[in-house]
């Protein structure tokens, strides 16, 4: 009995998160290349015009510093979404995308709120938690991996610096523990044998071994 695959490589795998980074820097290149400052379309907390920020903020970036730090993190764990989670990743970056710059919205202190870090909390979020939850062997190894390599940003949680958005790494995080639940039943399971199913029946266990007890090849098997 073996498990189904449920992990492949595409060329998509690789193409969607260098694609989103790319447009990051390329709308960075953009600002300085012609002197614009977008910060203005960032999330402005409680007010109308602010809301527009939700769809732009995770574009902008205040420097190169900020761009940087945010690309590799953004990078790896999008990329480790597209791979585990294939068939709902695009609804966890769009709806958490869309839930956390509202969050942010509603809870942020007065100031323009900018950056991708919101979707990295998210992101982050949604990985460690989602494998836990699944009890996929190889998903908690991932989640392993990435609270090694970015356990530290739980940290940033907590407002340790004025110029951070903490609401929105706050929001980010709280988002990505709700999709880590909701959407638990969804994509890569933890792997169960036959008999394990609550529809199996116990004469189809009991077909699975010979006369003398022994386990029986699969029919497309010969030994």
């Amino acid at each position: 009995m073996k498990e189904p695959p449920q992990f492949k490589f595409s060329p998509s795998t690789l193409a969607i998160p260098l694609y989103f980074v790319l447009i990051l820097w390329l709308v960075f290149w953009f600002e300085v290349k012609y002197g614009f400052n977008l910060n203005k379309f960032g999330i402005y907390p409680r007010t109308f015009k602010g809301l527009r920020g939700v769809f732009f903020s995770p574009f902008i970036h205040g420097d190169i510093k900020h761009l940087y730090h945010n690309s590799i993190p953004l990078f790896v764990l999008l990329f480790s979404l597209v791979y585990f989670y294939r068939d709902i990743a695009l609804k966890i970056f769009l709806y958490g995308t869309l839930i956390t710059g509202i969050l942010t919205w509603i809870i942020a202190r007065k100031s323009y709120h900018i950056g991708a870090s919101g979707i990295i909390y998210l992101l982050f979020s949604f990985i460690f938690f989602s494998g836990i939850i699944r009890k996929n062997f190889r998903l908690i190894a991932v989640s392993l991996v990435v609270i090694f390599l970015y356990g530290s940003m739980v940290w940033y949680l907590l407002p340790v610096k004025e110029n951070i958005s903490w609401e929105g790494h706050v929001s980010g995080f709280m988002a990505g523990i709700f999709f880590a639940y909701y959407y638990r039943k969804y994509g890569p399971q933890k792997f169960r044998y036959d008999w394990e199913k609550d529809d199996y029946e116990k004469d189809d266990f009991d077909n699975l071994f010979d006369d003398q007890g022994n386990l029986k090849p699969p029919d497309n098997e010969s030994i």
